[in-house]
């Protein structure tokens, strides 16, 4: 973690403390703008430190959060207590962020996710739940590959046991080709692998809607995605870029690269494509 970073628990609605990690620029340097991080599914927001140090030398202000269930936050792992609750979350944040950071400083509020955060936030878009003025989607889950027998798998439990945890069956060497990425994942103490029948009911459930709507996008989206992604289809970010309005959204297969695009052995295609974006969209 960078030295000027800080870390604060927000306290959400219920009660629940999730930590909340702030990247700020130096004192009285105006941001080109504000990025708020939403993690993917198991991991937390410390690991997006490389990512907002890069954002922070760009001009951007950047936010991150552990998502509930996750890293240091509160709520017990892979569990969510209503269907909509990382969504109603996010608009907690988006929320506290626009209001302290984005309107003082009168800069765009930019939306990054990846992975299950990707989805979250595209839903969020989707739903018109929170005001977001631009939108980066990072191997986005909007195709989990959650099978036949797998979706009848969770609807048994969530008739009779939501709330308990299997495990996601989630493949550490499948995040990056950089093996000191996966070596680090796999002691990162702070990275779980439960997952609620609730929660992948939400995983699976949202991500149609989102291809769906599509051709009706209208906030300026940068879409980057994994064409080797084994952990979720990259069908599902194909489907969406082919019909969305081209004057909205940038999009860009890279081949050959796993799950964790900005996490690769050589990551620089996706930060020279997200560099582009921002340049373009927050001169």
């Amino acid at each position: 973690m960078s030295d000027d970073t800080t870390v604060a628990p927000f306290t959400l609605r219920d009660g629940l403390n999730i930590a909340l990690y702030d990247w700020p620029l130096p004192s009285r340097h105006r941001p080109r703008g504000v990025v708020l991080i939403v993690h993917g599914l198991g991991e937390h927001a410390w690991r997006y430190d490389p990512l907002a140090q890069r954002l922070n030398q760009w001009g951007f202000a950047v936010r991150a959060f552990d998502q509930r269930g996750h890293g240091d936050s509160g709520g017990q792992r892979g569990v969510l207590p209503d269907d909509d609750a990382l969504l109603d979350d996010l608009v907690e944040l988006l929320d506290d962020t626009r209001r302290h950071i984005a309107q003082p400083w009168a800069c765009p509020l930019i939306l990054l996710g990846h992975s299950m955060g990707g989805l979250v936030a595209a839903t969020c878009v989707l739903r018109g739940l929170a005001p977001v003025d631009g939108l980066v989607l990072s191997s986005p889950a909007l195709d989990a590959g959650i099978g036949a027998l797998q979706q009848r798998l969770i609807g048994l439990l969530l008739r009779w046991a939501p709330n308990l945890t299997l495990s996601n069956g989630l493949d550490p060497r499948q995040i990056s080709h950089d093996p000191a990425v996966v070596e680090a994942y796999k002691k990162d103490k702070r990275v779980h692998d439960r997952i609620s029948a609730r929660l992948a009911r939400f995983i699976d459930a949202n991500g149609p809607p989102v291809v769906a709507a599509a051709p009706r996008w209208s906030v300026p989206t940068l879409l980057l995605y994994a064409g080797a992604d084994r952990l979720v289809r990259p069908e599902g970010s194909r489907a969406f870029a082919a019909v969305a309005p081209r004057e909205v959204l940038t999009s860009q297969c890279l081949e050959g690269q796993f799950h964790e695009i900005f996490n690769e052995a050589d990551p620089s295609a996706a930060y020279g494509a997200l560099k582009t974006w921002l340049d373009g969209f927050a001169p």
